[in-house]
């Protein structure tokens, strides 16, 4: 599978708040404006952001932004700071690249996501470094809790975790510490706003990530927060260089194969591709970032 397929995302509207009213109440038009608009609006019979626009009053990108609450369908705006810029699913929901994003959401929920057979988690895999598992897992996760699926993002490379610089999370408690026993669930952070998604980040890097990721109580914490969720996207180490990548995506039953044009070597992604065969996981897919 390339990166570069498309797909369309169908919404429903909800039975939501008007556009003026939820750029009021986002602070983004004054009520003396939105009566300005409206007045328009009746004189012509335009369109609420048609009138808007003519105006001055509103961008395109206020528009946008009062429709995806509309349709349910949270994004960021411009300027907003919470999160990482790399988060583009987040802020730039209508780009081509987002759009890549869907296409594989739509093939991965085809191909393996199924609450009835419990096929609720996938590993981001990948040989080597800066090949962007990271980046692929975080934007993933998003587009999933866009659709409105119950969505988990657990940063299982406990040695060079980015997940919690992604989302700007605490990283005190994370996935390390669950499973030495040092800290619980209280790790498993909501990102207030995307509201179907939550994060784990990696926690203090510990000093035997191999051994903690082998431990059965791993595959046991899968299995426990799973019950919670819809879908568990997990990112992983660099697999040529670490043997978690596979413990991880037997863990999760599946895992997704990343490489990075011109970049990635050929050799590396078929010998880690053997053996996550070999070791028993699911191969769902592969994805060239282009990025």
């Amino acid at each position: 599978m390339h990166l570069a397929e498309t797909s369309i995302l169908a919404a429903t509207p909800s039975a939501g708040a008007s556009i003026g009213a939820i750029l009021i109440d986002a602070g983004r038009l004054t009520p003396e404006n939105a009566e300005r608009i409206l007045r328009l609006q009746k004189e012509q019979g335009k369109r609420f952001g048609d009138a808007a626009i003519e105006l001055g009053l509103l961008s395109e990108d206020d528009i946008r932004f009062a429709l995806s609450s509309q349709f349910d369908y949270p994004y960021l705006p411009a300027g907003d700071s919470s999160l990482s810029a790399e988060l583009v699913a987040a802020y730039k929901p209508h780009s081509a690249s987002v759009e890549h994003l869907r296409a594989l959401r739509s093939q991965l929920m085809l191909r393996w996501f199924d609450n009835e057979l419990n096929h609720k988690a996938l590993a981001i895999v990948s040989p080597g470094a800066r090949e962007g598992r990271s980046f692929i897992a975080a934007n993933l996760a998003i587009v999933f809790s866009q659709l409105g699926e119950r969505t988990l993002l657990i940063d299982a490379d406990l040695r060079h975790p980015r997940q919690h610089e992604l989302f700007k999370l605490d990283n005190s408690a994370g996935l390390s510490g669950l499973l030495a026993g040092r800290n619980g669930a209280e790790g498993v952070q909501r990102v207030a706003s995307l509201r179907s998604l939550a994060v784990l980040p990696a926690g203090a890097v510990p000093p035997n990530p191999q051994e903690l990721l082998g431990r059965p109580i791993f595959a046991e914490t899968l299995d426990r927060l799973a019950r919670d969720f819809d879908v568990v996207i997990i990112d992983t180490p660099a697999g040529g260089s670490y043997a978690e990548a596979q413990t991880v995506a037997v863990r999760a039953g599946a895992a997704l194969l990343l490489a990075r044009q011109n970049q990635s070597s050929v050799p590396q992604l078929l010998a880690l591709k053997r053996s996550l065969e070999l070791a028993g996981a699911t191969l769902v897919g592969s994805v060239l970032n282009d990025a």
